[in-house]
């Protein structure tokens, strides 16, 4: 649960947000608005967060990637060294009863994450995920279509589980990019990575949109039934040929929105892509049209609000949807409208305090919204499945509303 100080407006920066439970925070210090429930060690050390179960028929399975572009040199860790990312591949999974559940982070990034707001004693209460590590794939005929996930500044590839994993259980192989140097992330010899606070660290939304590209790459390899782990880790059974590199999209929250709305329009294989609140802050500048899907669910930076986002906007040839949730703030796209009222009861935090950090809008109401309409999207431009949710407003939705 993050924000990111890739934005200013109305004082969304990660300080601000990052100050309660679970690296997640509060807009007021913690000892203001600690509860009954956190004076209590014993209720606070049974207390676990949880995310929504996703609502799709299969269950979902998960792996770690250790990746290294060796067509990147690394000039931060010193010669010889190449961008290195951490990926996780989450997708339908055959059986997983026997396969452990994955946490939300990894433990080495999630203390860390902890530690960098001073409470790094409430690592007990990371949620669980949907995935089980090292699941079989699930094969029924044809290949898995892909979506790529580019996390915010600052934060970690685990903040958009909810939607993940929502796509994962209808039949989707997502894959989360832990962007180097902007993230917390943990590598497979133990190094835990945080985010460098140094201006000449790749850490533009460019840096972000050629990390995605990358990963690109890799997809067509696990497509091509090579194994891009730099370790030839083993990989979940009947993963190897089950992606369709045909048939990849894209989306990302806030820098990595614009991240992917970059490589959205630098790589024709990316047929379709989200963007989540984005800044469109771009560098390089916006160059050139899209002609293929981009929908843009905004929340604090509109087009009305942000001429950034409105020349983009401009830009946007092919089949364009823009979408807003009344009531939402920058964060209420993830997994924040899940995890925060329940960070709000363990804290007794009052109704206002919740509202500054998610938004006004009704948390359930807000879940369903981004399990709903990514799938939705990635639904019609990736596999041809044209419901009428994107069509206009819906009953069932109606706090959202479709811009012009």
């Amino acid at each position: 649960m993050t924000t990111t100080p890739f934005i200013s407006r109305k004082g969304l920066t990660r300080r601000r947000i990052l100050g309660a439970a679970l690296a997640a925070g509060a807009a007021v210090p913690l000892a203001a608005v600690a509860g009954p429930a956190w004076a209590d060690p014993t209720a606070r050390a049974s207390t676990r967060l949880t995310l929504p179960v996703p609502t799709g028929p299969h269950p979902v399975g998960t792996v770690q990637l250790h990746l290294v572009d060796r067509s990147r040199p690394d000039d931060i860790a010193g010669p010889g060294h190449f961008r290195e990312l951490m990926a996780t591949v989450w997708y339908p999974a055959r059986d997983v009863e026997r396969y452990p559940v994955a946490p939300w982070m990894p433990a080495g990034a999630l203390q860390a994450f902890l530690a960098d707001t001073g409470l790094s004693d409430l690592a007990s209460l990371g949620p669980l995920t949907a995935g089980h590590v090292g699941a079989p794939v699930r094969r029924s005929g044809r290949r898995l279509p892909v979506v790529v996930f580019s996390h915010g500044a600052h934060s970690h590839q685990g903040d958009h589980t909810v939607i993940v994993q929502e796509l994962a259980s209808h039949g989707f192989a997502v894959v989360t990019v832990a962007h180097q140097y902007d993230t917390y992330t943990e590598f497979p010899d133990g190094r835990v990575a945080v985010p460098l606070r140094d201006r000449q660290a790749p850490t533009l939304p460019g840096d972000f949109a050629a990390d995605l590209r990358f990963v690109l790459d890799c997809v067509e390899q696990l497509a091509a039934g090579c194994n891009p782990d730099v370790a030839q880790r083993k990989l979940p059974a009947g993963l190897l040929g089950s992606l369709d590199p045909r048939r990849m999209g894209a989306f990302g929250w806030s820098k990595g929105g614009t991240a992917t709305a970059c490589a959205t329009l630098a790589d024709e294989r990316i047929r379709a892509g989200l963007s989540l609140d984005a800044p469109m802050q771009m560098n390089p500048p916006l160059a050139g049209d899209l002609d293929r899907p981009f929908m843009m669910m905004s929340a604090v930076f509109t087009r009305a609000t942000d001429p950034e986002a409105a020349a983009f906007w401009s830009h946007l040839r092919g089949r364009r949807l823009n979408i807003r949730a009344q009531g939402a703030a920058h964060v209420s796209y993830g997994d924040n409208e899940a995890l925060f009222p329940q960070v709000a009861k363990l804290f007794g935090w009052s109704g206002q305090q919740l509202q500054d950090v998610i938004g006004t809008l009704d948390p359930d109401q807000a879940v369903r919204i981004q399990q709903a309409y990514p799938l939705a999207f990635f639904d019609e431009h990736l596999r041809h499945l044209r419901g009428h949710l994107l069509d206009g407003p819906s009953p069932a939705f109606p706090a959202v509303t479709f811009l012009p």
